[in-house]
């Protein structure tokens, strides 16, 4: 998440909060109670059906709506952790792969028509550099229309073909993967493949001229005239959940210092110098390092290095005399 909110501030993003639950008027606005509901959570409260949020665009375009908008503020991005939840099948249910209670990387992009090319070819980059770091290869596929979908086919018709345009300019491969897309509109979806050679579709990115119309979003155009928007879902990560799995699989557990949950173990020779092992630990934890020191009187050094070692300490470093030893690097 650090690593993502990094890449937001380079590339012009702002992150936002919005509620966990909506009244369901909301999702009766935005469609996804008549084609979602049996997915949500949903209770009620003052005699008033309420529901947790599975996705987080009718919030943003709350936001969008709260005062006039100009031509000159978009595009604008919004960039959302917020948590999710969704009522999946208990036989869909999978580790951390698919959980009912998650979070995406989620983001909205409000912008004209003229900027969408460009703003899809920004996603492409960003999703590409993100993998990139991780050492990630990925399937590209376009999702075209569905059986049940909102809005005019001469829409969606326009809408996938800018889509295919910017998936030809990226110059991966990629293939239609037919009626796949959302109901609100189609997308880009990115598979990955985990070290056990299992598929996930992680990032996604969607086109959507149907949340704006359904919300009378609108901005005023350079001409002085209102017009709409459109939105692009887009999330590189997706599930964090789901990807924290992924990698822990690619990985097998050694995960790469930067990210590494346990970057550095100090294995003190003996108790004479315990103290000075935690004042080490402390100074490393103060300067943003994940350190943990064995302080177990239990266990001789040989067996406290080798603990280190199963548990995939990226550094071991031991307390001899007056001097840090560094006894093993992954």
């Amino acid at each position: 998440m650090d690593l993502i909110r990094g890449e937001y501030r380079k590339r012009g993003f702002s992150e936002v909060i919005s509620p966990n639950i909506y009244n369901n008027k909301l999702w009766k606005t935005s469609g996804h109670w008549q084609h979602y509901a049996e997915n949500m959570f949903a209770f009620d409260i003052e005699k008033e059906t309420f529901a947790l949020k599975p996705m987080n665009c009718p919030g943003h375009c709350l936001m969008f709506s709260h005062r006039p908008r100009s031509w000159r503020e978009l595009p604008l991005r919004m960039a959302d952790f917020g948590v999710l939840h969704r009522n999946e099948l208990s036989g869909a249910l999978s580790g951390l792969t698919r959980v009912r209670r998650f979070q995406q990387d989620d983001a909205h992009i409000f912008c004209t028509p003229d900027q969408i090319g460009k703003e899809i070819d920004a996603a492409l980059d960003f999703l590409d550099h993100v993998y990139g770091i991780f050492g990630f290869t990925f399937d590209l596929k376009l999702s075209t229309r569905p059986e049940k979908y909102l809005g005019d086919i001469e829409v969606w018709n326009t809408a996938e073909n800018q889509l295919a345009d910017s998936l030809n300019k990226f110059a991966k491969p990629w293939k239609e993967n037919p009626g796949d897309g959302a109901f609100y509109g189609p997308k880009i979806d990115i598979t990955i493949t985990d070290a056990l050679k299992r598929a996930h579709q992680c990032a996604t990115i969607q086109l959507d001229f149907q949340l704006p119309i359904r919300f009378e979003l609108n901005y005023i155009a350079d001409d002085g005239e209102k017009k709409r928007p459109v939105i692009i879902h887009r999330a590189i990560l997706g599930s964090v959940e789901r990807m924290i799995a992924i990698l822990t699989e690619s990985s097998a557990g050694k995960w790469p210092f930067w990210i590494s949950p346990r970057q550095v173990c100090i294995v003190p020779v003996g108790p004479s110098v315990n103290d000075y092992a935690e004042e080490v630990q402390k100074k490393l934890h103060a300067s943003g390092y994940q350190a943990e020191v064995d302080l177990d009187a239990g266990d001789t050094l040989n067996k406290k290095i080798r603990n280190a070692q199963l548990a995939q300490f990226n550094f071991i470093l031991g307390k001899l005399s007056l001097y840090i030893c560094l006894l093993e690097i992954f």
